[in-house]
């Protein structure tokens, strides 16, 4: 796989979209969670699709439970979730693993592409996220407390480019 347009995922309404939709979009992937201390950042995520929507960002949520068992609701009680509690209406992908051998190939891939800390892989916590390029390439790697304000330099730049 060279790009995330090679990719493909399920909505959280169980629709199968390949990631070629967004091809020339700028994309922020985030894993997220309803139960975590990190949760709040679903209003600045959605401050940020509300601020640069229009000019091509794509924020995409990808719910996932695997970090204290933070996110145990069906698709529909996240979709409900993250609607009622923060307005949310960026595109919200259905539950994944994002670690191990269950990883989903999209998670695996930007880990791949964008190691954390060290040089480790792993996502270590809810709402890492990752910031894609027009061209479909990783640009940069956030840990779960950059706060979603705090990336809008580096999506302005990577609008511009």
């Amino acid at each position: 796989m060279s790009s995330i347009y090679d990719f493909s995922a399920q909505t959280i309404d169980g629709k199968t979209v390949a990631l070629k939709k967004f091809k020339g979009k700028v994309l922020l992937i985030v894993n997220t969670a309803s139960a975590c201390g990190f949760t709040p950042q679903f209003k600045g995520l959605q401050a940020l699709w509300q601020q640069f929507g229009k000019d091509g960002l794509v924020v995409v949520g990808f719910p996932s439970n695997e970090f204290g068992a933070q996110d145990p609701g069906s698709n529909d009680d996240i979709a409900s979730f993250c609607e009622m509690n923060y307005g949310v209406d960026f595109p919200m992908m259905a539950k994944v693993e994002v670690n191990g051998a269950g990883a989903h190939p999209l998670w695996q891939w930007l880990k791949g592409e964008k190691p954390g800390f060290l040089g480790t892989e792993a996502i270590k916590w809810n709402f890492t996220k990752f910031l894609v390029g027009r061209d479909g390439q990783v640009i940069k790697r956030y840990a779960p407390q950059d706060e979603p304000e705090k990336l809008a330099d580096d999506i302005e730049a990577a609008l511009a480019a």
